[in-house]
């Protein structure tokens, strides 16, 4: 974005436009109240051209004009610094040396109205450009547009600097929260809570989500922000990147490996919420609940439960848990029992999209490809959920606990 520094003394031939976005007022009968403005602001002692060779306002008139040639005019959408030399009733009238004179008028004066109050003649402004030049030879400004622009550009900075904010919850939907920075609205999406905040609702319903989001609204969050798209008029906050310090110092005193007692506090549709101490949880993810499949944690805990956990991970302060950690892995030992080729009977647990997904016994099954049978339909229509059928191992790798399957029955 371009930004040029047009501050600098008045010219003295500085003109007016009165009137919303018509052209009822001439440069010439305004021309001696900008001279008179000028004049008060800026008093000029007078000076004895008469043994100049050329006539001063002559020679003043011919160097604006190589200025002018010499430097690139201003383009349209650029940010713009120059002095308010007069303001009226319906207009803010900049001095932009050597391109000439700004105005903010019409809408953009009535949209900028709040601002324009707090501002004084001599004072220096940043605007955006409108129109470079306007059938009346002013050069059009914006200063809402302006301000918009900078703030954006701050928001690009505390991206990078990772700057957080004490902002109020203006709103709140069912995808999460609206947070007003600056003027700009922006986005918290529910999954940037962090977990004390998240809505932790049976079955993931939107409207039970909501009324949960809604009791933070008026609350101040510690937010950053995380994407910011000006074109897109898109601003996203996280809570989870707020670099809760006190809850970094909690988990450095925990180390990966650690055995604790925890109590659930949540229950989610990808893990439970387990508290450690006060102020701080950690999350046990659906994958590392059990060996066997697990389609749903609310079916297994409750809040209030005791649960027993692993560390397996910590990370900015963030602790991951797992229960099976705790439990004998049952690869380990279907490895001295299974090999390729072998024939085996399995219990179809599962439906995904791409195939079926057998257990041969707790905590170990095999994924029966959907190939096999051509189509989804079809595969569905030879196999049922909770039925055993015969199959052949086709692959079996106890290390990484992955396992294939092929059909042994006839297929429909």
């Amino acid at each position: 974005m371009a930004t040029r520094n047009c501050a600098g003394k008045t010219s003295g031939t500085f003109s007016f436009m009165f009137g919303i976005g018509k052209k009822d007022i001439k440069k010439e009968e305004v021309q001696e109240e900008v001279v008179k403005a000028t004049k008060k602001s800026s008093p000029v002692p007078a000076v004895d051209t008469s043994n100049d060779v050329e006539p001063k306002t002559k020679r003043d008139t011919i160097m604006n004009r190589l200025l002018a040639e010499t430097q690139t005019p201003p383009s349209e959408g650029d940010i713009i610094e120059g002095v308010v030399i007069a303001i009226d009733k319906k207009g803010v009238f900049v001095d932009l040396p050597p391109f000439g004179t700004g105005i903010i008028y019409g809408r953009e004066y009535l949209i900028a109205r709040d601002v324009i109050k707090k501002i004084s003649i001599g004072d220096t402004i940043s605007a955006k450009i409108v129109d470079p030049s306007n059938k009346d030879g002013y050069v059009e400004l914006s200063l809402k547009e302006a301000r918009q622009a900078l703030i954006w550009s701050e928001a690009e900075t505390a991206i990078a600097s990772k700057a957080i904010f004490e902002l109020p919850v203006k709103e709140a939907n069912k995808g999460g929260l609206i947070i007003d920075w600056q003027g700009i609205q922006g986005f918290l999406p529910a999954s940037q809570l962090k977990s004390e905040h998240y809505p932790r609702v049976s079955d993931g319903d939107k409207d039970a989500i909501l009324t949960e989001l809604r009791k933070l609204v008026g609350t101040k969050l510690a937010v950053s922000v995380i994407t910011a798209l000006p074109k897109e008029g898109k601003l996203i906050f996280s809570e989870k990147t707020s670099g809760d310090k006190e809850k970094t110092e909690s988990a450095a005193k925990y180390n990966v490996g650690d055995v604790l007692e925890g109590k659930v506090t949540g229950t989610v549709d990808f893990g439970i919420f387990v508290k450690i101490e006060d102020g701080l949880e950690g999350l046990v993810h659906i994958s590392e609940i059990d060996w066997a499949l697990v389609d749903d944690p609310k079916t297994r805990f409750n809040v209030g439960d005791k649960v027993n956990v692993k560390i397996i991970d910590i990370k900015e302060g963030k602790i991951s848990l797992s229960i099976k950690a705790l439990k004998p892995n049952p690869w380990q030992e279907a490895g001295q029992k299974y090999k390729k080729d072998m024939e085996v009977k399995g219990v179809i647990i599962k439906f995904n999209r791409h195939g079926a997904l057998a257990s041969i016994e707790e905590g170990v099954a095999g994924l029966v490809h959907v190939s096999e049978f051509g189509s989804e339909e079809k595969l569905r229509s030879s196999l049922e959920l909770g039925k055993t059928y015969d199959f052949k191992i086709t692959l079996f790798d106890a290390g990484n606990q992955k396992m294939t399957l092929s059909y042994a029955g006839a297929k429909k």
